[in-house]
């Protein structure tokens, strides 16, 4: 497990590159809440967005997602306390005023850009940010 980066993958660089061309600046691999012992991979402090790109094996993908032969028991509690724990991260980030915006790995970093852009500039026009 050590060789699993866990920021600088390549689907969140592709995103980072087309979202960072499109003009919109964010903070890498940031606590959205400091308090918050969880990091996100883009967040956007003015608007309160945090962006997450989620590996389709760790989080479950509904698309891609295998059960593991070996050690299933301990993978599968693994994975699912994974699911948990990004339904929880969610909810403590809405409840504090965020927005979550999950991507799967798998997702076109072109869509994923559209996305996350459309979500930042419709809080920044709510907010009356520039």
């Amino acid at each position: 497990m050590l060789a699993n980066r866990s920021r600088d993958t390549s689907p969140e660089l592709a995103v980072r590159r087309d979202v960072h061309a499109r003009g919109l600046r964010y903070r890498v691999c940031e606590r959205p809440i400091p308090a918050l012992r969880r990091t996100a991979d883009l967040v956007f402090r003015r608007v309160r967005v945090a962006v997450f790109i989620d590996g389709c094996f760790w989080h479950g993908c509904p698309e891609h997602s295998v059960a593991p032969r070996a050690h299933a028991d301990y993978w599968l509690l693994k994975l699912q306390r994974t699911r948990q724990r990004d339904a929880e991260i969610d909810g403590v980030l809405t409840a504090a005023g965020w927005t979550s915006i999950r991507i799967w790995e798998h997702e076109d970093p072109g869509t994923a850009s559209d996305k996350i852009c459309s979500v930042v500039r419709a809080h920044r026009h709510a907010h009356g940010s520039p």
